[in-house]
């Protein structure tokens, strides 16, 4: 038969005191005595006892739980935002619950509801690529639980929002490009339901522009961004052989899979074809030539991420206007482009 669980009931009666008093115990309240709490804890260990969070946070209506949803936790950029937010929230005694995405719209939709379940005190999210409509996100709002938004935004929710300037990072990269000589560059994105790509899109466009050059709709390349994205979308200009020499990807493994058809096609890199990406993954640094690339503030941009999130929580004016942090990204220059 199954073992069933520990409860705090259990914990009482080897003690003879009350449930509550172990409940206070267990939270450190300071009405118990140091002597009753190192008991409890002693017997808590024995029996193996595991606190039930929605137990508790029906009780006390905080779980001290902080659902956070990315679109994938292996990408360099997510892991250190989430390692910011989680700096924050473990100062102030608070655990996140980390799910991911996958930029799959029903699955996100999905996780919100697991979250929601689980009784977290609130959502910190990135959102999906695949996500058009915001149902799930306008129910957290509803609820009346805080909800902050970081990197993927969208300007149809009136949530606080952290993101970087993607505009002046993109801007700042093709000026870079176009100072060290290139005339026609090529520019990956993705969908511009995204607010990091439709921006990024804006910043290359307004840079050419300022240079007297023309927006040429065949330079602009579609696709998910990945490493295998750069390399098919780059057989596809080498195959088409549409004239370029140089390449602005909105994202680091795109302009990666493009370096390497470029190789393997014989070009010179930075000589005949000047190469930057976007998101300074920590490969960007080991390429040869090293990649030219725009930083996130991946880490700061947690911390703040955290920090508005705890404002929100602990405003007592459930009408707190929503909040919008920018933060300065920086162009990192290497080989590749120079």
């Amino acid at each position: 038969m199954k073992k069933q669980k520990a409860t705090i009931h259990d914990i009482a009666e080897k003690l003879k005191i009350t449930a509550s008093t172990v409940s206070r115990a267990l939270n450190d309240n300071p009405r118990i005595s140091e002597a009753t709490k190192k008991k409890v804890l002693k017997i808590a260990k024995q029996l193996n006892y595991q606190p039930n969070h929605i137990a508790s946070a029906l009780r006390s209506g905080k779980s001290r739980l902080i659902g956070v949803i990315v679109p994938t936790a292996n990408r360099n950029f997510f892991s250190s935002v989430i390692r910011g937010i989680e700096e924050i929230a473990n100062s102030l005694n608070y655990k996140i619950i980390i799910s991911q995405s996958y930029d799959e719209f029903d699955k996100e939709v999905q996780t919100v509801e697991a979250l929601l379940n689980a009784r977290v005190d609130g959502i910190i999210a990135s959102i999906g690529k695949a996500t058009e409509n915001f149902d799930h996100f306008e129910k957290i709002m509803n609820k009346g639980i805080p909800l902050v938004l970081f990197d993927r935004i969208s300007n149809e929710l009136e949530v606080s929002q952290v993101v970087i300037d993607d505009y002046l990072g993109a801007y700042q990269t093709v000026d870079h490009l176009i100072q060290n000589g290139c005339k026609r560059i090529v520019h990956f994105t993705s969908t511009q339901r995204i607010n990091i790509y439709k921006e990024r899109k804006r910043g290359y466009e307004d840079a050419l522009k300022d240079h007297g050059l023309t927006v040429d709709p065949e330079l602009i390349v579609y696709s998910n961004m990945q490493l295998e994205d750069g390399r098919k979308k780059m057989e596809e200009i080498l195959k088409k052989k549409i004239s370029f020499d140089g390449v602005f990807s909105a994202s680091d493994y795109a302009i990666m899979g493009a370096m390497q058809v470029l190789k393997e096609h014989g070009y010179k890199i930075p000589e005949q074809v000047k190469l930057a990406g976007f998101g300074n993954e920590p490969f960007t640094s080991f390429t040869e030539p090293a990649i030219t690339t725009v930083d996130q503030k991946s880490i700061p941009m947690g911390k703040i991420t955290a920090e508005t999130f705890f404002e929100l929580l602990n405003s007592p004016n459930t009408d707190t206007v929503a909040k919008k942090t920018i933060l300065k990204p920086e162009l990192i220059i290497r080989d590749s482009s120079k």
